[in-house]
């Protein structure tokens, strides 16, 4: 996840007495400590995860009947570096224009028919978005099923980036399921370095600040990280998990999807502010403190 304070913190880890709680893939156990990337993985774990997911996602999919070439890290990484990122924009000027770029991107078309910015395309490859735009309407309906379930917006790729795997499905979500721990696909997990972070009676008194400004702007989230899954959450209830073409709404759904998507600017910009002025001086100060070691 982008941002000043994300659910991954910057390339610090552990002594060896805390090591025993890092989350790792089944395959990539011989690292110690947490590491920097997302989930506490070091860059390693992370790399083995990846490729491990995507080739089981490329089985899963060969079973039901379709192509789906693994992608490798690099491409995956893409995606994930894609996320809030847009040429000329700095990523306050992203945030006041975009917000988090998730209901204010929404088309309802399929991530691989994207134009524009589309971080979930991305992390796909090259040749899959080429492979499925070569498909017929209802075999593209057909293969985005398999591959992500009900929710097409829930790729791999930005799930991983969010930290979130809670709306994945299809054969993303089953390969997510054989490398990753249960409570790693939860939506309440949280980053194990994060988590010691949030303890902090530092960190807790910077988040009563954050809390109740942001109340002062008509907002009512207790931490940053707690807002883009928000927005994410109301624009899947709105848009019936992402299956409803922007051409396709009712003239109250258009106003709802505006109402939203004004909402998030609004809520994006202000939460970035506060993290760059309350949260990310704190964060980095109990990092300095907390890990002394550098991630291998």
């Amino acid at each position: 996840m982008t941002g000043v304070f994300s659910k991954t913190v910057t390339a610090f880890a552990l002594g060896a007495a805390v090591s025993s709680l890092s989350p790792v893939p089944a395959a990539a156990q011989t690292t110690p400590g947490f590491g920097a990337e997302e989930f506490g993985f070091t860059q390693k774990q992370l790399v083995q995860a990846i490729e491990q997911v995507e080739s089981l996602i490329s089985k899963c999919m060969l079973e039901q009947g379709f192509q789906y070439i693994a992608a490798d890290y690099e491409t995956v990484r893409a995606g994930m570096k894609a996320d809030k990122k847009m040429p000329g924009l700095s990523e306050e000027e992203f945030h006041g224009k975009y917000g988090f770029g998730v209901a204010t991107m929404y088309t309802g078309e399929p991530p691989q028919l994207a134009t524009g910015y589309s971080p979930a395309k991305a992390g796909l490859g090259e040749r899959n978005v080429a492979h499925f735009r070569s498909l017929s309407a209802a075999a593209q309906v057909a293969y985005n099923r398999a591959l992500f379930g009900e929710n097409p917006s829930a790729t791999f790729a930005v799930a991983v980036e969010t930290e979130d795997f809670s709306q994945c499905g299809g054969c993303t979500r089953k390969a997510i399921e054989q490398v990753f721990k249960p409570e790693q696909l939860k939506s309440s997990y949280y980053n194990p370095q994060n988590a010691l972070i949030n303890k902090d009676p530092r960190m807790k008194a910077a988040l009563r600040k954050f809390t109740a400004e942001m109340k002062k702007s008509g907002f009512d989230y207790a931490h940053p990280d707690d807002v883009e899954p928000d927005i994410r959450a109301r624009l899947a209830a709105l848009t019936n998990k992402g299956t409803i073409l922007v051409t396709n709404m009712s003239a109250e759904q258009r106003l709802q999807l505006k109402e939203l998507q004004d909402f998030e600017r609004r809520v994006a910009l202000k939460s970035y502010t506060l993290q760059e002025d309350l949260i990310s001086p704190v964060e980095e100060k109990i990092q300095r403190e907390l890990f002394a070691r550098k991630v291998q």
